[in-house]
């Protein structure tokens, strides 16, 4: 019952400010677990000028799907990923679920400013209006991507081949013996956070550009892609 959902949870219902409905943010969610953290998390960072893209594990158990798609329905600005991914902890599908979302999320009616990744497990410690106003006083039209050149003893993530492994319950990724070619356009690889602030127009040139997609294709067999692809992008030249 979605007017039941938007009462006894207290979800807000109009912009708090002008300045906020003027600076609409995207959300990317990546959940798997724990329904209930996932309905605090969302209803924390709820806002109706905002759009929110969940990401719902594939081999999530089907009543948990359910009960992700039965909230999402009471919202018009919240929806699950036209594509889903079966996750595997620092596997190459943490990285595709996120440009899943973002592909939506470039074709959503809603006019958004920037786009930020959580999984189920985060939890603000700041409001809406906090976040627009940290943005726009340090990063306008910049990304945060926070990194440095990889280390020395991160250099196997990106030297060896690795594969993702779902079977039964178990999912991991196991190095191969096989060493991986060198970066494409002999791109210095940096490393860093998973997690970003990105404006639209950087979300628009990772799924079009060449460099992108090609650094994308060569991380499909990397270790914890998602850790090196964002932060390594933003630090092209121009």
């Amino acid at each position: 019952n979605c007017s039941m959902v938007l009462k006894t949870l207290h979800f807000i219902t109009r912009p708090l400010s002008d300045e906020e409905e003027n600076f609409s943010l995207a959300y990317i969610i990546t959940i798997h677990k724990e329904l209930e953290m996932f309905v605090k998390l969302l209803r924390a960072i709820y806002m109706p000028q905002n759009i929110y893209c969940i990401h719902v594990d594939e081999k999530s158990p089907k009543d948990y799907k359910a009960a992700v798609q039965n909230i999402v329905n009471c919202f018009e600005n919240i929806f699950i990923s036209s594509k889903r991914e079966s996750v595997v902890y620092a596997g190459f599908s943490r990285l595709q679920a996120d440009i899943n979302c973002m592909r939506d999320l470039v074709h959503s009616k809603i006019q958004w400013n920037y786009v930020i990744n959580l999984c189920g497990q985060d939890y603000p410690i700041k409001t809406n209006k906090d976040i627009i106003q940290y943005i726009k006083s340090k990063w306008n039209g910049k990304n945060m991507t926070p990194g440095v050149v990889q280390p020395l003893h991160m250099k196997h993530r990106t030297q060896v081949s690795y594969r993702e492994y779902v079977h039964s319950g178990m999912a991991y990724v196991y190095p191969t013996k096989n060493t991986k070619a060198k970066p494409p356009y002999n791109l210095t690889i940096y490393f860093g956070s998973a997690y970003y602030i990105l404006t639209k127009e950087f979300v628009e040139f990772t799924l079009t550009d060449a460099r992108a997609k090609d650094l994308l294709e060569w991380s499909r067999d990397t270790y914890s892609p998602d850790e090196h692809y964002w932060v390594t992008l933003n630090r092209l030249n121009g």
